[in-house]
């Protein structure tokens, strides 16, 4: 015969109600059989169950493990009977989550919803607790309260499905972001409202705020704000500086948002006296150069602060990678404060080992190169982080990072961690491109700056465009020696038809070759030589012009030419493409050398500077200087016209036709078309850049934009076409580059400011599949 023993209920409150029989004694549980189980396994339920066949029970320890088997979260209902020694557990399973919709999300993606969900444990085969999913609402509408979103609306409904399912679904109404509609600061008098509130990101509703939505109020943005107007007042020396409160008031339609912000100013405070405590291991006098603030100077927390990391950084170089530099300042009477560094440099580091990750393909050696901190020297800071510039400029990498971590168990080791993002740094493809000077190009090359992993440069290719046909092979070991001696050797031939570039009309067929080493002086200089050999021949056009009538009668049509070359550059520019800081210098020479059939020579001096503008360099100054110079020697007064300089177009001065710049040429007698561009022996070029973020585009380092003024001009003393600067043409634009998956696209718009009758001007400027 079957007696209910005890029956439990547990609801929403997890109430228990106990069915006592008339005799509720003591049993011996003979077996156990659970009823009711739908998903869950009955292994799960015997084993959260704290009762196993054989044992005695009584009323209320048989109380106790029904609540122990609740509290497992599976079922909503549990209900015990017996059937003499068996003891049957009739059970009723929560419903199990079938699928889970979140609908009219934007401002929060929905992802990040689906990620919160599956955190509080609400996703997809999981148990369904309404309890849950309530809280889930109210933590969802905190977010949006969060984002300046006070009209929000967040509805969760569960719905019933067959076979103990529900589906849950989320209906969200982001409402819109309350406006700014006014910001009230009380107890400054030092500064003016309109001063302090230039300062926020937060503003008050208006055109341009509304269209930056810097009207748009959020409590992590006001905290910015706050922090902002700290340090506005703690660098200007109000060391007693504070904001007493900060209220945040809503309208009544939950649309507009009113901020009230009381501050203390306090004194200003000035600098009494600057003092060094610690353990000093470099002289003071060493230290104190270092120190940014002065006696008497106002007390200035960002100067305060720059100038612990600099005598941080200066115990890093005598490798105390983990020093502590502390500033304490202390205020005193008239408004004075002292301020006392204290110096704890620790142990002196060594490094144990340098490893590098994330260079798939780049080998080991070819980084460990570019190291100028060596594995068991001294940890030095400045070594490290040169390192990582100068594997930076390498150009294989899109990204360096540096770690110094401490070695597990010692006090005085660490291991240098570099890890490097990669780009592409070759190409294997045949082309497609077009550019205003040569026309369309086509071409097949092998193109690698890192040939397979090794550091090597290794190019071969073929080149053909209305203009130009062009073979070559070139070859560079950049590390030839182990200290960063280089060579490189090259092999070309390339005809070149001038008529089809708008210069004087004329073929020039050139073969040959060249050899080079290069020398690191330090870091950052290297000196370069070489030796080379050209054969060139030339040949007369429809419409040649007579100066180069007139060379090819003096001095033939063919001619066998033996070069010095030698080249120095200096460069600290962070980047080996797109650069945004640094500097570049370089000065080169090149020879035709006595035995030669031409001797003369080419002189170019190129600078180039970036100069950021702001922290994450996004706004960036960069100027540019090239001047050229060539003559003939040993009895020969001219260099030869093929090797004049040219100016005008992409790269030289923007908004006149390549080339088009200076002397032109004397028609022939059966010419009546305009004189072509016939260069000049000396060329003059410069440019000033105004570097910002390119709309809508957040990748700065494959991507540039900026306005510019160019100038430039080619002068030829030869033939009496003395500089003057009252020829130098000048331009002003927007440029834009853009390294491509398919090779680098350049254009500008560019507009001549003192171009005169004759000048050949052109507006608009690209290239695409050619080097900037």
């Amino acid at each position: 015969m079957r007696r209910s023993l005890i029956g439990m209920v547990f609801g929403v409150l997890a109430t228990v109600s106990i069915i006592q029989p008339a005799h509720a004694d003591e049993f011996v549980v003979t077996d156990i059989e659970v009823e009711g189980l739908q998903r869950v396994s009955a292994g799960s339920v015997f084993s959260a169950f704290p009762v196993d066949i054989g044992e005695s029970l009584d009323e209320l320890e048989l109380a106790e493990a029904i609540r122990t088997l609740f509290r497992t979260g599976l079922f909503t209902d549990v209900e015990a009977s017996r059937d003499d020694g068996v003891l049957i557990l009739n059970v009723r399973e929560r419903p199990a989550i079938s699928s889970i919709e979140i609908e009219g999300n934007k401002a929060i993606d929905t992802d990040m919803l689906t990620d919160a969900l599956n955190s509080a444990g609400l996703q997809e085969g999981q148990v369904f607790r309404r309890a849950t999913l309530e809280r889930l609402e109210l933590e969802i509408l905190r977010s949006y309260v969060g984002q300046g979103r006070y009209n929000a609306r967040v509805k969760a409904t569960a719905e019933d499905l067959p076979r103990n399912r529900v589906a849950v679904r989320l209906d969200i109404n982001e409402g819109d972001v309350a406006a700014i509609e006014h910001i009230n600061i009380i107890g400054n008098d030092d500064f003016s409202d309109e001063q302090l509130l230039d300062l926020f990101e937060l503003q008050t509703s208006g055109l341009w705020a509304s269209l930056t939505n810097s009207d748009k109020y959020a409590r992590e943005r006001l905290s910015g704000d706050l922090e902002t107007l700290r340090s506005f007042y703690l660098d200007r020396g109000y060391l007693d500086f504070s904001v007493e409160s900060s209220q945040v008031s809503i309208s009544p339609d939950k649309r507009k948002v009113f901020i009230a912000l009381a501050v203390n100013e306090g004194p200003q405070y000035t600098v009494s006296e600057v003092n060094l405590r610690g353990e000093l291991i470099i002289e003071e006098e060493e230290f104190r150069k270092l120190i940014k603030i002065e006696e008497g100077d106002i007390f200035s927390r960002g100067q305060v602060t720059n100038t612990s990391e600099l005598l941080s950084r200066r115990l890093g170089t005598e490798g105390y990678t983990f020093a502590n530099v502390n500033a304490v300042p202390e205020t005193g009477p008239n408004n004075t404060a002292s301020i006392t560094f204290f110096i704890e440099p620790g142990k002196r580091a060594y490094v144990r080992r340098i490893n590098f990750e994330g260079n798939v393909s780049t080998r080991d050696e070819v980084l460990r190169q570019e190291m100028t901190q060596m594995e068991g020297g001294v940890a030095s800071t400045d070594r490290i982080e040169f390192s990582k510039t100068r594997l930076e400029r390498l150009g294989y990498f899109q990204t360096v990072d540096v770690q110094t971590v401490p070695v597990p168990g010692t006090d005085d080791m660490v291991d240098v961690n570099y890890s490097v993002v990669e780009q592409p740094t070759g190409s294997l493809s045949a082309s497609v491109g077009f550019s205003q000077v040569s026309g369309v190009i086509l071409g097949a090359n092998i193109s690698e700056n890192n040939f397979f992993g090794s550091g090597k440069r290794v190019s071969i290719g073929a080149n053909f465009s209305d203009s130009i046909k062009s073979a070559n092979f070139s070859y560079t070991n950049p590390y030839y020696t182990v200290d960063g001696v280089s060579r490189g050797f090259s092999l070309f031939a390339r005809e070149t038809d001038f008529e089809e570039q708008d210069i004087s009309s004329f073929l020039l067929d050139e073969y040959g070759g060249r050899l080079t080493f290069g020398y690191p002086i330090d870091n950052i200089t290297r000196l370069n030589f070489g030796v080379g050999y050209t054969l060139s021949k030339i040949k007369a056009g429809s419409f040649t012009s007579l100066e180069i009538l007139d060379f090819i009668e003096n001095e033939g049509d063919s001619f066998n030419n033996y070069f010095l070359t030698g080249s120095w550059r200096r460069s600290t520019l962070n980047r080996g493409v797109l650069p945004s800081d640094g500097y570049s210098l370089s000065l080169s020479a090149d020879v035709a050398v006595p035995g030669s059939d031409l001797t003369y020579y080419k002189l170019n001096h190129r600078a180039e500077i970036y100069q950021p503008l702001n922290d994450n360099q996004t706004w960036v100054l960069r100027a540019r200087g090239d001047l050229g110079f060539g003559g003939g020697y040993s009895g020969r007064d001219v260099m030869p016209f093929y090797e004049h300089f040219f100016a005008g177009g992409y790269g030289s001065v923007r908004g006149f036709r390549a080339n088009s710049l200076g002397p032109l040429a004397t028609n022939s007698p059966n010419d009546f078309s305009d004189p072509d561009p016939f260069g000049g022996s000396i060329l003059t070029e410069g440019s000033l850049e105004l570097i910002f973020p390119t709309p809508f585009a957040g990748d700065t380092r494959s991507m540039r934009t900026a306005f510019f003024l160019d100038g430039g001009q080619v002068f030829d003393s030869d033939r009496g076409f003395d500089p003057d600067v009252g020829e130098v043409r000048f331009s002003v634009g927007i440029g834009f580059q853009w390294i491509t998956a398919v090779g680098p696209l350049a254009f500008s718009l560019a507009q001549p400011l003192n171009d005169k009758s004759g000048d050949d001007t052109q507006i608009f400027q690209f290239s695409l599949g050619q080097s900037f």
